[in-house]
């Protein structure tokens, strides 16, 4: 687990199921599909090979996002904001697509995305057995250690030929079970079709979790090998039709993390510590940025989608602080947890796992803070501590590196680490020197930790020397103190190299301290609490998001908010009528330009029950005959709480329209190539 993991995400893995989903609550896996329960609600559900068709065309991008396969060429469908920064990566002051839109005439056209992969999943085995086997009794770091080895191992022989397939052993149920999924990667991942970034983001901010939307948040990638498109026979249909009040709907797709099922102890951790201080420092943050770009137009260029992503995440942040603060919502979390206490009663070989959780939450708060400001943010940086601990980690056997170095992980590191991408020294700086002045608020001027990461300078002095004096940004330079491995860290004069291996012991004592005090005792009580779910409920429910492969069924439908209905769909005649002239409200010139051409009746937007959480951006919306309908590309303000809990009658899922995209492929910007393959011709 890496530092940023076990810093703000660790509790993700915790999943602790009390009751079974309701309505269309769900992220389903694909090898538990709740068939029975569809049917019940629906009168109809997916049979074997529906769900074996859907999943061979899903597609996850290594970004963070969903995606499908729309053709037999490749082409990929996914959110405009999912490839927004291989977009910007690939402009420039001459010619800045994100602004402009890009659409690829010919392949040979279609842009690199630096650091993106593409994969698919070929398989679902269930190694619960080995992976048990091999912790046994086992405890503190002891226990970590032999759940290291033994996930190595399973990935290793389960993906022998790492060029082409990779493996990841994940666990679900907080423990309680394990898979081995096997994935299909395509590490060549090219940019086909972007709109302009203003009809992506039309609305911006204030519209950002809302609805009615007016956004065109799609685009198209392509998966190459060996330098040629990959054949695809196993996609999607694409139907560019309005969707129908009421009708099924499916999202497949990769939800990131959730925390659905969180003891009391765990909520009050996040409602206490991890969301005033996320909010706190991610406010500053933006406000640094927005200054920053202020200054000039280069940079706010640079830094547009690194300020859009700040602001995404403090408006989801700022919805979960809502959530936990709600007495009505945390009620219902407080009786499921009660109603699994009261049912496990007396089951002595569960014994008291709430109680092993409270204890380890009590210990983590004793060093979060020293936990989450260990190291600075900025991409050189993280470029130096990926060399440093990968030319220490190489060498060892799997099951003793450091988390995050594995054989199985090496190769997409190894891409990240090497594709070649812009780096902007001005925002690599703000970021480093505003994470420092971070660390040395929280863990104040004399604690020994702050002395580690800034010894004598200032935050701004220390970010400004190593950024200005490091070499980093040249991706030669990284490739061949990669290939040189230990010899060639060791040998480097670089600043920032020399600063990554002077803090590097430090973070390695605080993950050994978490592994043992921390994982190790959450995992066995998880394991613990996993076993009172499934004698309880059986395998009704669900496991919490693990930015693995899942399905969620539900409807087209709207809600009621403060009493008025709000509708299912928008219309793209409805953008001219929503802009006011001003950011971000202002229209896209391509729509200016088209007016005329526009279908004004053709469904935009619209909104589903399915349930879903980042991560699903991205994701197909398919109908009851496995046709693509929509991508998936937001939640209402209301899902915002969805990390902890779903409620079925005004969570929704917000999606664009494949009618749309095909509007605009014809219309707005034109690209009859593509709509013809689309069409299979």
């Amino acid at each position: 687990m890496s530092r940023a993991s076990r810093a703000f995400l660790f509790l993700a893995s915790v999943s602790l199921p009390v009751s079974i989903a309701k309505a269309d609550e769900g992220m389903w896996t694909f090898d538990a599909f709740p068939a029975a329960k569809m049917q019940a609600d629906y009168g109809w559900a997916p049979d074997q090979a529906w769900l074996d068709k859907v999943r061979t065309a899903a597609v996850r991008l290594t970004g963070g996002c969903s995606a499908s396969f729309v053709s037999d060429a490749g082409l990929i469908l996914t959110n405009h904001h999912c490839v927004a920064t291989c977009v910007e990566q690939n402009s420039t002051a001459e010619n800045n697509i994100l602004k402009t839109g890009f659409t690829a005439r010919t392949r040979e056209e279609e842009k690199m995305c630096a650091g993106q992969q593409a994969e698919v999943v070929t398989s679902i085995r269930d190694v619960t057995p080995q992976v048990k086997a091999a912790i046994a009794n086992s405890t503190g770091e002891a226990a970590v250690k032999a759940r290291t080895a033994i996930v190595a191992q399973l990935e290793k022989s389960g993906c022998p030929d790492t060029a082409k397939t990779r493996c990841q052993v994940v666990s679900l149920y907080g423990g309680g079970q394990y898979k081995l999924y096997s994935y299909r990667k395509y590490s060549d991942v090219r940019l086909v079709w972007a709109p302009e970034a203003q009809a992506a983001q039309f609305g911006g901010d204030p519209d950002n979790f809302n609805f009615p939307r007016y956004s065109m948040d799609a685009s198209f990638l392509r998966a190459y090998e060996d330098g040629r498109p990959v054949a695809t026979p196993q996609h999607l249909e694409w139907s560019a039709r309005a969707p129908v009040d009421g009708e099924a709907t499916f999202v497949v797709g990769n939800p990131g993390s959730t925390q659905r099922m969180f003891t009391s102890e765990q909520l009050a951790f996040q409602r206490e510590l991890v969301l005033p201080i996320t909010l706190a420092a991610f406010s500053e943050l933006r406000g640094r940025l927005i200054s920053a770009m202020e200054s000039s137009p280069e940079k706010e260029r640079e830094a547009a989608e690194t300020l859009g992503g700040v602001e995404n995440s403090l408006k989801v942040y700022i919805g979960r602080v809502k959530a936990l603060n709600d007495p009505a919502f945390t009620g219902k979390l407080a009786a499921a947890e009660a109603d699994l206490k009261a049912t496990s009663a007396g089951n002595a070989a569960i014994g008291n796992p709430w109680g092993d959780v409270a204890k380890a939450m009590s210990t983590y708060r004793n060093f979060y803070i020293a936990d989450r400001f260990s190291l600075p943010s900025g991409d050189l940086f993280g470029y130096a501590m990926t060399l440093v601990r990968a030319a220490a980690e190489k060498g060892k056997p799997n099951a003793d590196r450091f988390p995050g170095y594995s054989d199985s992980a090496l190769p997409l590191v190894e891409k990240r680490l090497l594709d070649e991408r812009p780096i902007y020294p001005w925002l690599d700086q703000l970021t480093m020197e505003w994470s420092l002045s971070k660390s040395r608020e929280y863990l104040g001027a004399d604690d020994p930790q702050t002395r580690i990461l800034l010894g004598k300078e200032s935050p701004e002095g220390l970010a400004a020397r190593l950024v200005n004096g490091t070499t980093l940004a040249d991706p030669a330079v990284r490739k061949a103190l990669w290939e040189g491995g230990q010899a060639a860290v060791d040998a480097s004069k670089d600043p920032m190299i020399l600063y990554a291996k002077s803090i590097d012991a430090n973070d390695r004592a605080i993950q050994k301290r978490f592994d043992a005090e921390v994982d190790a005792p959450l995992t066995a009580a998880q394991a613990k609490l996993a076993d009172a779910r499934f004698a309880a409920y059986g395998d009704t429910a669900y496991p919490d998001a693990t930015f693995t492969l899942r399905v969620s069924y539900g409807k087209v439908a709207g809600w009621m908010e403060r009493g008025k209905m709000v509708p299912t769909t928008t219309v793209l005649g409805g953008t001219f009528d929503r802009a006011t002239g001003a950011v971000p409200f202002d229209l896209p010139p391509a729509f200016i330009a088209n007016r005329s051409k526009i279908d004004p009746k053709a469904t935009y937007d619209f909104v589903t029950t399915n349930d879903i959480i980042g991560g699903n951006s991205g994701s197909p919306v398919v109908d009851r005959q496995g046709r693509v309908i929509g991508a998936a590309f937001d939640g209402n303000i209301n899902s915002l709480g969805g990390n902890y809990g779903y409620d079925g009658s005004i969570n929704r899922t917000v999606v664009v329209s494949t009618a749309a995209v095909q509007e605009a492929l014809e219309n707005i910007y034109p690209a009859p190539h593509l709509v013809a393959e689309l069409k299979g011709k």
